[in-house]
């Protein structure tokens, strides 16, 4: 029989990781440096993004056009009273108008369109990273606030790459092409105007920085709220049993609160941008007119050209005014698109390595441990293991027995490469899991958990999920051999029974049998049972014990057990306490030790004999 030792490791663990939801330097929170990262995003789509500009400058020139053309109708049609001059001059207004309705409309669908576009890829992007992130990151992050930012941060960067941007760009285009007629127009007229611009301007970005600040706080509050509102729903049936309905709204309701007022905040900052920017603007062009009329009157200007200036200038001091508007909302965007930045940022602690080492094939089957230790990242200063060494053989079954925190999970976890150890060497098939691809580890690993997984999908793709492109007879075959088939025949759809999120319309037998049923269509070489049966009732468990008898066949199985009575035909068990291995040997042999597995037989079996 193989030998299990217990030595302490002699190495300290590696504190250099990256806290999930860490707080960003001040040196990245800089204007809107953020909003840069999705510039690849729109490099994908470089020729609805051309287009886009092509509206954009037809749709700008042809307002730009206008101030030229109300001169000329002042300075020649009505002066002149010839009504064919102004008949002409109508219809090829109405032509630009035609031209600008199209450019306009253009603009719109094709930058919306960029918009929306964008956002899905990000959406996707975010997602995926998010399933790929290592267990550790999980041990920390709140479900609720991942929502939060896939829902809520990117809505706003919706809002920001599309109509937003739109409104900037071409408000940018506006007030550059207006300030220049304004200059062409009337150098002397148009320094009032230009002269109040650096006024505007600094308290845009000084305030740009506060709204985006407050933005980002309004966002974290909301994602607190959230991910609150997710913890609470998923265990709706539990606070309604405590009926705890009224704490769990109240607490909600403060949240909630703490969100508005953080949001008020930053509305309160743009509101006042606004009307520092529009007085200042505004008043520019009251005193252009001003001083414009009275050289009008004094016969140094003609009123038309009065007249083309001041559009120019109302068309620059309304671009600037909407610009200042538009500054806020990019401000809060980029405060989305920091805490989206900071999510893709963070690399997972189990990555495929540079050069995986390739598992065998065909499959082997052996899993051993060689002076393994391991502390969780969150509780780095205690090992919830150490020094475990084992080997089983090809198709082996290896039971492990011991109290609540002895350890026996973590093994599971090290084996499934969900975490590596702080020492030793966990292998697969005689390959260090570190040194393969975590995705080849796992697809040779079977698993039945304790609390089963079950998706608010139907029966059938609920199964399939063991392996996604099984045929439909392939996971009705699996669910035969769980035993699954019968309880699921008998729903109303079969099948194709949408069967409720978690599993709530099934029952704790039906659920494992789900999960068997994946296990089977799998076909691992490995499998894991973590106390299958611990939850059911005599008769569930008696069922699910025969369907997991047929799983086990052929296969390597390391299973975790309470009950002892479902481990009698394993080849070996292995009894733990606080991390180490401390006996080994068959059922009988362990009880003749009369040692701590002796004590456990003793009070199971005189217990249900009693």
């Amino acid at each position: 029989m193989t030998e299990i030792s217990n030595t302490e490791p002699n190495s300290e663990p590696d504190d250099g990781k990256l806290t999930p939801g860490a707080e960003p330097s001040k040196k990245d929170r800089v204007g809107l440096r953020p909003l840069a990262r999705l510039l690849p995003y729109l490099w994908n789509y470089k020729k609805r993004v051309v287009v886009a500009l092509v509206f954009l400058s037809i749709a700008a020139a042809t307002t730009l056009s206008l101030p030229l053309a109300v001169r000329s109708m002042i300075d020649n049609g009505f002066s002149k009273a010839d009504s064919s001059f102004v008949n002409n001059y109508f219809y090829a207004l109405f032509a630009i108008v035609a031209l600008l309705a199209i450019s306009s409309s253009g603009r719109y669908y094709f930058v919306i369109w960029l918009g929306e576009r964008v956002v899905a890829d990000l959406r996707r992007d975010v997602f995926i990273h998010i399933t790929r992130l290592s267990s550790s990151f999980f041990d920390t992050a709140k479900t609720g606030e991942l929502v939060s930012r896939l829902t809520a941060d990117t809505t706003q960067i919706k809002s920001a790459a599309g109509a937003t941007s739109s409104l900037a760009l071409r408000n940018t285009v506006l007030f550059v092409g207006a300030a220049i007629g304004m200059v062409v127009t009337s150098p002397g007229l148009s320094l009032i105007v230009l002269a109040a611009i650096p006024l505007i301007i600094l308290p845009i970005f000084a305030f740009g920085r506060k709204v985006r600040a407050r933005s980002r706080k309004a966002q974290d509050m909301l994602a607190d709220a959230t991910a609150y509102a997710s913890e609470t729903i998923s265990s709706v049936r539990t606070l309604q049993a405590f009926t705890n309905e009224g704490m769990v709204g109240q607490r909600f309701s403060q949240a909630v609160e703490l969100a508005f007022s953080a949001a008020r905040a930053s509305i309160l900052a743009r509101s006042i941008l606004t009307a520092f920017a529009i007085f200042m603007i505004f008043s520019s062009v009251v005193a252009v007119l001003w001083i414009g009329a009275g050289l009008v009157l004094e016969g140094s200007m003609s009123p038309g050209l009065l007249g083309q200036f001041l559009l120019f200038s109302v068309m620059a001091a309304g671009s600037l005014g909407a610009l200042s508007e538009v500054w806020g909302e990019l401000s809060q965007a980029a405060g989305a698109a920091e805490r989206l930045s900071e999510l893709l940022a963070t690399e997972p602690d189990i990555d495929v390595p540079a050069n995986p080492v390739a598992l065998p094939s065909p499959a082997i089957g052996s899993v051993s441990l060689d002076d393994v230790a391991f502390a969780y990242p969150t509780r780095l200063e205690q090992n919830i293991v150490s020094g475990l060494t084992l080997d089983i053989e090809p198709g082996e079954t290896v039971a492990l027995v011991g109290a609540s925190g002895a350890g026996k999970s973590t093994i599971f976890n090290l084996i499934l490469r969900f975490y590596d150890p702080s020492h030793g060497t966990v292998r697969l098939d005689g390959v260090d899991v570190s040194k393969a691809d975590p995705q080849a580890v796992r697809q040779r690993i079977g698993l039945v958990p304790q609390d089963t997984t079950i998706f608010a999908m139907s029966a059938m793709d609920n199964i399939r999920f063991g392996r996604p492109d099984a045929s439909d007879s392939e996971v009705r075959e699996a669910a035969k051999l769980a035993l699954a088939d019968e309880f699921i025949s008998k729903m109303k759809s079969g099948y194709e029974t949408t069967i409720g999120e978690r599993g709530i319309t099934l029952s704790g037998g039906q659920r494992q049998r789900i999960a068997i049923a994946r296990a089977i269509l799998k076909n691992a070489p490995v499998l894991l049972l973590d106390e299958a049966t611990s939850a059911l009732d005599a008769e569930s468990e008696q069922l699910v014990q025969k369907a997991l008898d047929g799983l086990v066949a052929g296969r390597t199985t390391i299973v975790i057990a309470h009950r002892l009575a479902t481990i009698l035909k394993a080849d070996r068990i292995i009894v733990m306490e606080d991390g180490h291995f401390i006996e080994t040997g068959t059922h009988d042999e362990l009880v003749k030790k009369g040692g701590v597995y002796a004590g456990l037989a003793k009070l199971q079996f005189d217990t249900r004999a009693a």
